[in-house]
């Protein structure tokens, strides 16, 4: 997915093929709780990196949400948050 990041310059464009990706894992392998960690992700990395963001330690040129940070953003932080679940639950 990250590979997608300089070659996709539509930011709605972006989040909608990530969208998908992230609708075809579920589909190919929903497990228990996916939804519940991608909603948490899509959550507390949003305000995470909204309050990160408004320290001006670190900035984006793609501003589309908010006019701060890429609306992609949070969604690969969410599906992060389902892929490491699923680690996690591999190493066990």
């Amino acid at each position: 997915m990250l590979v997608l990041i300089p070659i996709v310059k539509n930011d709605y464009l972006l989040t909608l093929i990530y969208a998908i990706v992230i609708i075809l894992s579920f589909v190919l392998g929903y497990e228990r709780r996916d939804i519940l960690f991608l909603i948490v992700g899509l959550i507390v990395m949003f305000l995470g990196e909204f309050f990160f963001l408004k320290t001006n330690v670190e900035t984006f040129n793609r501003t589309s949400l908010i006019g701060i940070m890429p609306l992609w953003l949070p969604v690969i932080w969410a599906y992060i948050f389902v892929a490491i679940k699923r680690i996690i639950k591999i190493l066990k």
